[in-house]
């Protein structure tokens, strides 16, 4: 009598091509996940950067105090901070080549400035003419900072703290 060892080479081809196709699917599934999983990381970083340096800045502008520190109120250029903006302002806006941003007294007295730094596109703060700090990492590219309304709407001659607007845009 013939009896039967092993198996053919088409059986091997079939269970061959079965364990392929049940260990393939799951595979991909699990490399998908991951790949959208580092999205989400990646994402979730860049709204707590994000969310990180706006509220430090405007936290900072809530608590900002009205330029009194002149020795002339009727010339801007004698004020301690704000040059331009003059006696009795809350803020200036900062128009340079280099920064675009605002600046103010805090409540500290001293003369503290948030900004966008166009030459490595990082939004840094200053105090009192110190060094720039960077608030934002160089993994975050900030693509426009905009601060509004525009200073002459900000109605600063009452004892009322002026409404500022904030617009961040960034990219990863």
């Amino acid at each position: 009598m013939y009896t039967k060892r092993g198996y053919t080479l088409i059986e091997v081809m079939v269970a061959v091509g079965i364990f392929t196709i049940v260990i393939a699917a799951p595979t991909g599934f699990l490399v998908s996940s991951i790949k959208g999983q580092q999205k989400a990381l990646a994402s979730q970083e860049v709204l707590d950067e994000t969310s990180y340096a706006l509220e430090y800045i405007s936290r900072s502008l809530r608590m900002a105090k009205k330029e009194l520190n002149c020795a002339n109120k009727l010339e801007p250029t004698t004020c301690a901070c704000l040059k331009n903006a003059g006696y009795g302002a809350n803020y200036e806006l900062i128009h340079e080549d280099e920064k675009k941003g605002i600046k103010f007294t805090n409540y500290r007295n001293q003369c503290q400035e948030f900004f966008l730094d166009i030459n490595d596109n990082r939004l840094k703060e200053v105090k009192d003419g110190g060094e720039a700090i960077p608030l934002t990492s160089d993994d975050l590219e900030i693509v426009s900072f905009k601060i509004g309304p525009q200073q002459d709407s900000w109605g600063q001659n009452d004892n009322k703290q002026p409404k500022i607007t904030l617009f961040l845009e960034v990219r990863n």
